[in-house]
């Protein structure tokens, strides 16, 4: 039975090698970097991000508009395959009235199933190009969550590969530790005693 010993490697001993310290010292760090660093590094990220979605959704919303348009080409050959997809679009031709201009024609993104006659909301940049819609606030959000749990996630892969990699080192300066004790207190263990 095996009684556990804590702390042993930060008290004197006469056990306790140099690597032993250093070990200790180094698992401190780790715990520190993984729990207050990589979290900052989270959220660092993700305000950053949120930032840049956040003027890039602005920007979309100046430069791009919706219309209401009647679907007025018939769907894709392959409508039959993407009909159990009502998210995925597909382009058709599409035509609505501009105040001023008179009614207009394009082709334009519009979800799948759609038929001539029916209905869409479609959006066009400032050139008259079907583009899709700008990104909202969920996707904005979205996009902040994301790019603050891959920053921390990869912040805490490096901090534990950087911990790994120590440990190896310090393992094996603990083994030639050992060798060059052993070297030294061998001898007399093995000479014949008379």
């Amino acid at each position: 039975m095996r009684t556990p010993v804590h702390g042993w490697r930060w008290r004197r001993n006469p056990l306790r090698r140099r690597a032993d310290v250093v070990e200790a010292w180094t698992v401190l760090v780790v715990v520190v970097l993984l729990s207050v660093v990589a979290p900052l590094v989270g959220v660092a990220a993700g305000l950053y991000a949120h930032d840049q979605a956040r003027a890039l959704a602005v920007e979309q919303r100046a430069e791009r508009h919706q219309v209401r348009a009647v679907v007025i080409g018939g769907p894709p050959e392959r409508r039959s395959a993407l009909e159990g997809d009502r998210r995925r679009p597909y382009r058709a031709q599409v035509r609505w009235t501009e105040p001023g201009k008179g009614a207009r024609t394009a082709w334009a993104r519009v979800p799948t199933g759609t038929r001539a006659g029916e209905p869409v909301s479609v959006w066009f940049d400032s050139g008259g190009r079907s583009v899709a819609p700008p990104p909202d606030d969920l996707a904005v959000w979205q996009h902040t969550v994301t790019v603050g749990l891959c920053a921390a996630g990869g912040t805490a892969t490096v901090v534990l590969l950087g911990h790994l990699i120590g440990r190896r080192i310090a393992l094996r300066h603990r083994l030639e530790e050992w060798e060059r004790e052993w070297a030294r207190t061998g001898p007399r263990w093995t000479q014949p005693r008379m």
